[in-house]
């Protein structure tokens, strides 16, 4: 851990998964406190859900940044967020379940960044996602969890990793129709054009079995994206 002691510092964290539940990954970016990046890593989950990831990517991080030293969190998955810093302590009052009376899911993630909290100063920062002019920090760590997903290997800082991630380009919010603005896709460069297919953002696997490569047409199913062929078909 090479934080100052004097200084805070700003981090980002973000999880993927390539089908909800696919193959995952987790990812987080650690600043100094004028916000340059300094160090990265990313680590597969074989298959798992996107809740899965984000919360890992924010246990992670945490293990791996100075208690000591007030911190900054970044993040676009309000579940996560929410999960340790609203639903927590109600969940610990009813014996772990929710208001609806169910078992609180991933509670072992869970109770296990509720101890890294303990007595550290966090602050955590909702940042939308895949915004132009959106925060680079989540940029860089949204990336580092997909390409991580995809690959399935670790990487980062402590791996050898000499360079960032680098963030493929943030798309607008576009209007539509109804008025209903574009909703954050997974493997998606841009909203779906007529006929429902866009060009995929980076490689992944169909529900078919079948992987596609970037920029190869996909549309979106039932189980995530995949063929455009497979989106009707059984998953």
């Amino acid at each position: 851990m090479i934080e100052d002691m004097n200084e805070s510092i700003i981090a980002a964290c973000d999880g993927a998964s390539k089908g909800n539940p696919g193959p995952a990954a987790w990812a987080w970016v650690v600043a100094d406190a004028q916000g340059r990046p300094e160090r990265w890593e990313a680590g597969p989950l074989g298959n798992a859900t996107n809740n899965i990831a984000e919360l890992t990517a924010l246990l992670e991080l945490l293990g791996s940044t100075d208690p000591a030293v007030p911190i900054e969190v970044r993040m676009d998955s309000q579940y996560a967020m929410n999960a340790v810093t609203k639903w927590l302590p109600g969940w610990k009052r009813n014996g772990w379940k929710t208001s609806a009376g169910k078992p609180v899911a991933n509670r072992d993630l869970v109770t296990a960044i509720d101890d890294r909290l303990t007595g550290r100063t966090v602050r955590f920062t909702y940042v939308p996602a895949h915004q132009v002019d959106g925060d680079p920090l989540n940029a860089l760590a949204d990336q580092a969890a997909s390409e991580a997903a995809v690959a399935q290997r670790p990487a980062g800082t402590a791996h050898g990793s000499a360079q960032l991630p680098t963030p493929a380009p943030a798309r607008a919010t576009e209007a539509r129709r109804g008025g209903e603005a574009a909703k954050k896709t997974t493997g998606a460069a841009r909203p779906a054009r007529s006929g429902g297919t866009i060009k995929a953002r980076f490689a992944g696997r169909c529900h078919c079995g079948k992987p596609y490569a970037a920029q190869d047409m996909i549309a979106k199913n039932p189980n995530g994206w995949g063929h455009p062929e497979c989106r009707t078909a059984p998953a």
